[in-house]
């Protein structure tokens, strides 16, 4: 374990000397798994420093045992440890979100929140190789394009994954042999959530029937399309250089003659990059939303415009097209 997440670290240059990272820990095998070999190679002399960050959801009944759990090992090995106590299920229905969703969103701001107070450049989250296979298989039922297909990556911004080397067998191999006893949230067995049911279901079924490789066969996939991915991205970000006219925080207009000449996987990129950086994020805009725009861009009617949402218009004028952030 402590080999592969060596090679992960060094292939994709998550840590570097001087680092200071906030370790989202839960309690579970995952996250005590990463915790405990973060430990273990500061021991054998990497320059870096962790902290721990637990939140509570306040969901399970025994969530406060899991901080408690979370803290003693911390004590014990002088790790610096903060905690935080958030009703997530509240959060959910205040902001007309799923509680998933509404779990990782408090999760993410905690742990930005300790990279700040900490005076730290890193975020570490214990994803796995069947949490990337799963978030693959998720996004193929909803007909995800190739960024879905890659799945998570071990880098993206400030935040690393270092375990995604790692199977979740091998993972609670390790717990077990070094005796770690992690919390276990029986909620991952109930089929209540979709990615549970991919875990529980799906993956099994198809490691029987089909291919009891799936989950190495799914990453090599993952790993194909990410370096395509990344071409494509270079395509994109090139194209955008030639056919953007105007670029402000709110609005982006575009030469509409140039991006008619474009293929269609480009105009389809374009779109997407344009809207993150409008909006931070792809979420908001579907691939009926950009068959949509780009067909209205074909018809190169003045004075046309689209909706995708209602923060964003989209509207052709003076052979132009603009991207405008709605307040």
């Amino acid at each position: 374990m402590e080999n592969k997440i060596l090679q992960i670290v060094e292939k994709y240059n998550l840590i570097e000397d001087g680092d200071k990272l906030v370790l989202g820990v839960s309690g579970g095998p995952d996250s005590m798994c990463m915790l405990d070999i973060f430990k273990q190679l500061k021991i054998k002399g990497l320059t870096f420093q962790i902290v721990v960050a637990h939140l509570n959801h306040r969901i399970r009944k025994e969530a406060k045992e899991d901080e408690q759990y979370v803290e003693d090992y911390c004590k014990r090995n002088e790790i610096e440890f903060y905690a935080k106590s958030i009703d997530v299920e509240k959060l959910a229905h205040t902001n007309k979100i799923g509680t998933e969703e509404a779990g990782r969103i408090a999760r993410y701001e905690f742990f930005d929140e300790i990279l700040k107070k900490t005076k730290a450049n890193k975020i570490a989250i214990a994803h796995n190789k069947n949490d990337k296979i799963e978030t693959i298989l998720m996004h193929t039922l909803r007909g995800s394009g190739m960024e879905g297909l890659k799945g998570i990556e071990p880098k993206r911004g400030n935040i690393i994954r270092p375990l995604l080397a790692c199977e979740r067998i091998e993972i609670e191999a390790y717990c077990q042999e070094k005796q770690l006893n992690p919390r276990i949230d029986k909620t991952n067995f109930e089929n209540i959530y979709e990615r549970n049911k991919i875990r529980n279901v799906v993956i099994p079924y198809i490691q029987k029937e089909f291919n009891p490789n799936i989950i190495q066969t799914i990453d090599r996939l993952s790993d194909i399309l990410t370096y395509e991915d990344k071409y494509m991205e270079k395509q994109t970000e090139a194209a955008y250089q030639r056919l953007v006219l105007e670029e402000e925080k709110d609005k982006i207009v575009m030469d509409l003659k140039k991006f008619n000449l474009q293929e269609i996987v480009i105009k389809s990129r374009l779109i997407r990059y344009i809207i993150k950086r409008l909006f931070g994020t792809t979420a908001s805009i579907e691939k009926i939303h950009i068959d949509d725009i780009i067909k209205l861009c074909h018809n190169n009617v003045g004075n046309k415009y689209l909706m995708p949402n209602k923060r964003t218009k989209i509207l052709i004028k003076n052979h132009k097209i603009y991207f405008e952030v709605q307040c």
